[in-house]
């Protein structure tokens, strides 16, 4: 039987009946931790472990750790690190290796809990207009770098054993307001948004998991924001050439209006392979489970191949990264 198509949450530090009894109905196809699922390195890898006994296999378990402000893993359990612009910039001309290393450590941290995958990289385009809640999190404005860092994310965390997930598809640098809040527009010209913003995707297009963005393009689709646009998917498929699972971002954010149901059943519709919904009531919850359904043979293929990509880690001498990571950045690794 498919995969639900759905990425779902937990509401505490462990799952509850009620969670077990709906994840092993429901199926999805992975899981999502936030901070309130975190408080001890062996809590972590009994919810993991949880998640993954609820339905019946080894599914994938991501996590938000870009570092910076958004990072739900922190000490005593992982180390603090610094905003990805402010790594890029104190590494210079240093930056790519200084960001597998962050990336590679990162990966070393994620595993030690049980937890297989990162949605990182980010590879939106830092610009003038850029919105703070994004800003800091990019790794520059500039397609060609932020192709090259967004590699060396990847490449770290596949060779930590962890699935990346490239993000926000495809493009979010030119946001002007919060998607968590609000819906923002994109003007910007096809010509001048396939020599800019899609770039670093194309380049990364090979991944095996991305996530789109909530937000508007209207030069792509004047009607609907990324995630629910037939045409906007076209575009990531076809023009970007990204034929990994493709996951929406949390369908629960106010960029989106309407029931969550209804916006799960039109994200599919318009081409995703899965809804990531989050915080929210279990009964809200199993309602978006239930619109999702299983995914189609096309989807199923994506997260097959994504499942496929997973690998064991390699070795990592974890003392001499950070040896290495201290004389890229000049002393200044963690935030």
């Amino acid at each position: 039987m498919n995969f639900g198509a759905t990425i779902l949450d937990a509401d505490g530090l462990r799952l509850s009946a009620d969670e077990k009894a709906f994840f092993r109905d429901a199926d999805p196809f992975g899981f999502i931790l936030f901070g309130r699922n975190i408080e001890t390195a062996d809590q972590v890898r009994a919810l993991c472990d949880d998640m993954r006994m609820a339905v019946g296999r080894d599914a994938p378990i991501t996590i938000d750790q870009e570092g910076g402000r958004v990072q739900r893993l922190r000490p005593p359990l992982a180390r603090q690190w610094l905003p990805p612009l402010d790594h890029v910039a104190r590494a210079g001309d240093r930056a790519d290796r200084a960001m597998y290393l962050r990336y590679r450590l990162i990966a070393d941290e994620l595993r030690s809990l049980g937890i297989d995958s990162d949605c990182a990289p980010m590879v939106d385009l830092a610009g003038p207009q850029t919105h703070e809640f994004l800003l800091n999190r990019c790794y520059g404005g500039d397609p060609g770098q932020v192709a090259r860092l967004g590699r060396a994310v990847a490449d770290a965390l596949l060779a930590g054993g962890v699935l990346p997930v490239v993000k926000h598809m495809p493009g979010h640098g030119r946001s002007t307001l919060d998607s968590h809040v609000d819906l923002p527009r994109v003007s910007a010209g096809n010509a001048e948004l396939d020599d800019t913003d899609f770039a670093p995707f194309r380049a990364l297009r090979d991944l095996p998991m991305g996530m789109t963005a909530h937000l508007l393009y209207e030069a792509l689709d004047a009607d609907s924001p990324a995630t629910l646009s037939a045409g906007v998917m076209a575009v990531i498929r076809d023009r970007i050439g990204f034929d990994g699972l493709v996951m929406t971002d949390d369908l629960g954010m106010q960029a989106l209006q309407g029931a969550r149901p209804d916006l799960a059943r039109r994200a599919l519709a318009a081409g995703c392979d899965a809804v990531l919904f989050c915080n929210a009531p279990l009964a809200d919850r199993v309602a978006v489970a239930d619109a999702a359904g299983r995914m189609g043979p096309r989807a199923q293929a994506r997260a097959e191949a994504a499942l496929a990509a997973r690998r064991d880690p390699e070795p990592l001498d974890i003392g001499a990264a950070e040896v290495e990571l201290s004389r890229l950045m000049g002393g200044e690794v963690y935030g």
